[in-house]
């Protein structure tokens, strides 16, 4: 049972997380440790839409994680914690980063509860492809701000292809949790679907709410050394998982609603989607080609309406077993994030996972 776990933890996060990777440092009072994570360096040719070019370098992606396995009364018990150096800054002048916290749950059979991806994430990333901007992970999908939204604590329920997710609410003033049911097929010929629902209490005022939906189907079908990844979603009430509505992604903090509520307090709707396309040219090159958009019904007072839209195409080339070496031109046409303005950028990248 604790291999079968093993293997279905490293299918769903293969090119998304550390957690795929890990060093054996062996068994201590029947229990199995392991450290595992990556150190990535990382340059940056940025060309905005608007202000002048520049060059930008940081290792501050690297990550580590520990992890315990043990058998307890005939269940499988996992603790597993993961920081990396990303520190939630903004200023690239200050060089000091501090170590955050990632990931820090409890998995007892097929239950996780504690602090670690969203219901959203699992239901659109394990099926997506591989890119190299930390920014631009999900975005076009449900998830689209999977990479900066880990709830402070999560509840996962698995049982066949389903996930029953129970999320630390994103609006503090909620009476409930945030909720995501999803399905997963998988057919022998290895290509997999998902569809999944999500729901939460949103803030449109002082001691006033709203409940809003979506809609989220993904696919991934894979043909010998060629993958296609697609999907879409629709709702309201998702924007700060999705990355885009009212105000797009950069709404401040101190508002509540973070995108998700016009001016006049009405939920933001939001439609997106994706493609991608995944090639191996052989043992150790591989490419990704991937295109997303996100329309909101409403980004900014005065504007019936707006569509972010961004395009990732990456070569990744293994050098030697778990080091990579890759690069990735991309281009967006919004501010999404801090650091990832608007315009092309070039990024080149090395990356040893252990």
């Amino acid at each position: 049972m604790m291999n079968k776990k093993k293997l279905a933890l490293a299918i769903a996060l293969a090119g998304v997380s550390a957690q795929a990777y890990a060093l054996d440092l062996g068994e201590f009072n029947g229990a199995r440790f392991s450290v595992g994570g990556y150190v990535k360096g990382e340059g940056i040719f940025n060309d905005p839409d608007g202000g002048d070019s520049d060059f930008d370098a940081t290792a501050r992606q690297t990550r580590l994680n520990f992890r315990v396995d043990r058998e307890v009364e005939g269940h499988d018990v996992t603790a597993f914690v993961e920081g990396d150096f990303w520190d939630n800054a903004t200023d690239t002048s200050d060089k000091s980063y501090a170590m955050r916290l990632r990931h820090a749950y409890i998995q007892v059979d097929n239950l996780t509860i504690g602090q670690t991806w969203s219901g959203q994430f699992f239901a659109n990333a394990p099926f997506d492809v591989e890119i190299l901007d930390f920014y631009g992970t999900g975005i076009g999908t449900v998830s689209g701000s999977g990479a900066v939204v880990r709830p402070d604590l999560v509840m996962h329920y698995t049982t066949g292809g389903f996930r029953f997710s129970l999320q630390d609410p994103v609006n503090q003033e909620a009476d409930f949790p945030d909720l995501v049911a999803a399905y997963t097929h998988r057919t022998e010929a290895g290509h997999a679907f998902n569809v999944a629902v999500t729901g939460r209490e949103v803030e449109t005022g002082v001691d006033d709410s709203e409940f809003g939906a979506s809609l989220s189907l993904a696919a991934k079908l894979n043909f010998g050394d060629t993958a296609l990844a697609l999907s879409g979603y629709t709702g309201e009430g998702n924007n700060v998982y999705s990355g885009w509505g009212y105000n797009g992604a950069t709404a401040p903090a101190s508002i509540a609603s973070r995108g998700e509520v016009n001016d006049t307090g009405d939920l933001v709707s939001t439609t997106g989607l994706s493609a991608g396309i995944s090639h191996r040219f052989g043992e150790r090159l591989r490419g990704n080609l991937r295109y997303a958009q996100v329309e909101a019904d409403e980004v900014s007072p005065g504007v019936a309406d707006d569509t972010l839209e961004t395009m990732n195409v990456n070569l990744i080339y293994t050098y030697l077993p778990g080091l990579d070496f890759g690069i990735e031109w991309r281009d967006r046409n919004a501010l999404t994030m801090p650091l990832r303005p608007a315009g092309q950028q070039v990024e080149l990248m090395a990356m040893y996972k252990f």
